[in-house]
């Protein structure tokens, strides 16, 4: 029987690299959901698609093929067989993942997916509504998070090297905004599971945060 993690938690909250770096040293499959709405939002920003019209959204669907594919045991996603696991890391596409996200047929749409890949394999999967719609019978549910600063911080100093990089305050108020759309839209909103344990970073450095996610997913095992 599989073993699921489920983490969530706001935008910038570490989500991804915690989780991935976790799954490494325990042995378990990474999966970022987050990377799956990416991929339709930027299919979408890519060809002309309003990611404000949810009936143009969902005409798409039948046309795009996500996947995700675990190469050396690193995530890559694969959109309509090319490899898009960088263009989707832009601020645009970040902003565009919230939209669709909040589309009901671009949930149902990935939803398979996603529980099949935690029924074959034992893994940690992040995102929004992981702990609360996705694997609600998880055995262990995260809330992962920091202070909307601390989170800005971050994000800003990941882009600062890449060309038409976003100042700090840009990053900040994109934060606040994406934590004010995840967290109000009606479908799967943001929340924390009732059983899920809270975890803040806001004080913590990297290896900090990645060494307290392996100690409480140990505890369980």
């Amino acid at each position: 029987m599989s073993i699921n993690i489920a983490i969530d938690g706001p935008a910038g909250a570490g989500k991804s690299t915690i989780a991935r770096r976790a799954a490494a040293e325990l042995g378990f499959i990474y999966v970022d959901t987050g990377a799956l709405y990416r991929s339709v939002a930027y299919h979408c920003i890519s060809n002309g698609v309003d990611i404000n019209a949810p009936e143009q959204v969902e005409g798409i669907l039948s046309g795009i093929t996500p996947e995700l594919r675990f190469i050396d045991g690193v995530q890559h996603v694969f959109l309509n067989g090319e490899d898009v696991s960088d263009r989707i890391r832009t601020p645009e596409v970040s902003m565009g993942a919230s939209k669709v996200s909040a589309i009901p047929a671009v949930r149902a749409f990935l939803f398979d997916l996603q529980k099949k890949i935690s029924r074959e394999n034992n893994i940690i999967m992040d995102g929004r509504d992981i702990g609360t719609v996705v694997l609600p019978n998880a055995d262990l549910k995260i809330f992962l998070t920091a202070s909307p600063e601390a989170r800005a911080d971050r994000r800003y100093r990941e882009l600062m090297g890449k060309p038409d990089a976003p100042s700090y305050e840009q990053v900040l108020a994109d934060i606040i905004k994406r934590d004010r759309d995840d967290s109000t839209r009606e479908i799967a909103p943001l929340k924390q599971a009732e059983d899920a344990v809270l975890c803040d970073t806001t004080e913590l450095s990297l290896e900090e945060s990645v060494e307290k996610i392996i100690r409480m997913i140990k505890e369980i095992l």
